[in-house]
C-alpha cells in the first residue's frame, strides 16, 4: 500500500472527517433549497407555509443537538469501559467504528441542516417552490434520523462490551494476517539470514525518531532502487520500536557518496513512525492485544477465566490461518525484487499470542487445559517450523503450570493430556 493511500485510510477513519462531510451535505441541502426554485419549471399543486417548515426545523435542530450530546457521552463511556475491562489498545478500534461515526455524523448533519434551514427561512430567501423543496429535504432528513436512531439503539447494546471489543480485535488481526499472507514480504524478496544476505558494500540508514514503525511504503523503496540502480534491505518492519541509530534499512552498492545523505532522507520518508503500533501491517500487534485482553481477565481484580479461555480459542483460530496460508504465494515472483524484507518469525507470533496467557493463568487448571489443547492442535498444522513453535510454547506453558499448580491431581491431568497427544 503506498504511503499516501495509507495516510488517506487513516484520515477517513477519523470521526471529525465523517462529521464534516455529512454536516456539509446538511448545510448544502438547506442552501440548495433556497436557490433551486428558479430552476424548477413546474408549479406545485399546493402550497406549504413558512410556519409549517419552521416548526419542523426547530424540532430537528433542538432534538438533534440533545441526541448528539447524549450519544457522545455514551460513546465516551464505552471507550472508558473498554479501557478498564478490555485493554486500552483496543479503544482505537472502537473510535474507528464506522457505524458509530455514521450515526453521530448523521445527527450532526441533521442539526446543521435544521439550523441553516431556519436561518435562511427567516431571511425570506425561500420562495414558494423553495419551501416545497425544503420540506422534501426535511422529510428525507427525518427518515435518515429515524433509521440512524434504530441502528444506534441496537448498536448501543454491544458497544464497549468485552465480547464485542474482542470481536473487533480479532477481525483487525485477521485482516492483518491475511494481508501479510498475500504479501509475506510486503511485496519484496525474503531475507532469510541477515548476517549472510547483507552485502559487504552497504550503507546503513538509521531512524531519527523514537516510536513504532506503523507502515513501510515498499513501492517508494522500489522506485528508489530503480532510480539509483541498487538494492535495499529493510531492517525495521511494521511493529518495530525504533530510536536514533536503529537500522531502518541498508543500501547496497551506493553510486556516489556526494548525495548519500539525500538518499537516506528519501528512504526515511518511506517509513511512517508513530507513537503507537498500528493493526494494519502488524499481525503481531493484534495477537499481543488479544493476549492483553486475556491477561486483564486473569488479573485478581477481574478474575474472569472464561474470557481468557475465549481468547485462547480466538488466537488458535488466527494462528491456524497463518499456518494454512504461509506457503500459498511462494511460487509467485515478488512485485519489488530489489527490496529485501525479513519474514515474520513464527516463534514470535506464538509468544505474542500465548506466552502471557500461560504465565498469568499458570495456576488455573481450566485455562491450562484449554491452552494445551489449543497448542497441541496447532502442533499438527503448518510446516515444521510452525509445529516446532507450537510444541515449544506447549512445553513452556507446561513448565509454568507445574511450578504454579498446587494440586498434584491437576498436574497429573495435564501430563496425561500431553502423553495422550504425543
Amino acid at each position: 500500500m503506498p504511503r499516501w493511500q495509507w495516510l488517506m485510510a487513516q484520515l477517513t477513519r477519523r470521526l471529525w472527517v465523517h462529521a464534516s462531510l455529512i454536516g456539509s451535505l446538511g448545510v448544502l441541502a438547506a442552501v440548495l433549497a433556497a436557490v433551486v426554485d428558479r430552476y424548477i419549471p413546474w408549479r406545485m399543486p399546493g402550497t406549504i407555509g413558512a410556519d409549517a417548515v419552521d416548526s419542523i426545523l426547530t424540532i430537528i435542530a433542538s432534538s438533534m443537538l440533545a441526541v448528539t450530546t447524549f450519544s457522545l457521552n455514551v460513546m465516551v463511556s464505552a471507550f472508558g469501559s473498554a479501557t478498564s475491562n478490555v485493554t486500552p489498545r483496543a479503544t482505537k478500534l472502537l473510535m474507528e467504528d464506522r457505524l458509530t461515526q455514521t450515526v453521530l455524523s448523521t445527527f450532526i448533519g441533521s442539526f446543521l441542516f435544521g439550523i441553516v434551514g431556519l436561518v435562511v427561512l427567516k431571511t425570506g430567501a425561500y420562495g414558494e417552490r423553495g419551501r416545497v423543496v425544503l420540506f422534501v429535504f426535511t422529510i428525507v432528513v427525518i427518515a435518515l434520523v429515524v433509521i440512524s436512531l434504530l441502528r444506534w439503539i441496537d448498536h448501543l447494546t454491544r458497544l464497549g462490551r468485552v465480547g464485542e471489543t474482542t470481536d473487533r480485535v480479532e477481525e483487525a488481526t485477521r485482516a492483518a494476517i491475511e494481508m501479510r499472507l498475500d504479501e509475506p514480504y510486503l511485496g519484496g524478496c525474503p531475507v532469510r539470514d541477515r548476517a549472510r544476505d547483507l552485502p559487504e558494500d552497504r550503507v546503513l540508514v538509521t531512524a531519527d525518531l523514537i516510536g513504532y514503525v506503523q507502515h513501510v511504503d515498499i513501492g517508494a523503496l522500489s522506485r528508489f532502487c530503480e532510480a539509483h540502480d541498487t538494492e535495499l534491505f529493510v531492517g525495521a518492519t511494521p511493529g518495530t520500536f525504533v530510536y536514533p541509530h536503529t537500522p531502518l534499512a541498508w543500501i547496497s552498492r551506493p553510486q556516489s557518496a556526494d548525495d548519500i545523505e539525500e538518499q537516506k532522507q528519501t528512504i526515511c520518508r518511506a517509513f511512517s513512525i508513530g507513537d503507537q503500533r498500528s493493526f494494519d501491517q502488524d499481525p503481531r500487534f493484534g495477537l499481543a492485544v488479544m493476549s492483553e485482553i486475556a491477561s486483564r481477565a486473569l488479573s485478581p481484580a477481574v478474575n474472569d477465566p472464561g474470557t481468557a479461555i475465549d481468547v485462547v480459542g480466538r488466537s488458535t483460530r488466527l494462528m491456524s490461518i497463518w499456518a494454512s496460508g504461509r506457503h500459498d504465494n511462494q511460487g509467485e515472483p515478488p512485485k519489488h525484487p530489489r527490496v529485501h524484507v525479513p519474514p515474520l518469525d513464527t516463534f514470535d507470533l506464538f509468544d505474542d499470542a500465548f506466552m502471557a496467557i500461560a504465565r498469568d493463568g499458570a495456576a488455573l487448571i481450566e485455562v491450562q487445559l484449554r491452552l494445551q489443547k489449543s497448542l497441541l492442535a496447532l502442533s499438527r498444522m503448518g510446516d515444521a517450523a510452525f509445529r516446532a513453535a507450537a510444541l515449544h510454547q506447549s512445553r513452556m506453558a507446561m513448565g509454568r503450570a507445574e511450578a504454579a499448580l498446587t494440586l498434584e491431581a491437576d498436574k497429573l491431568r495435564l501430563r496425561e493430556l500431553l502423553d495422550a497427544s504425543t
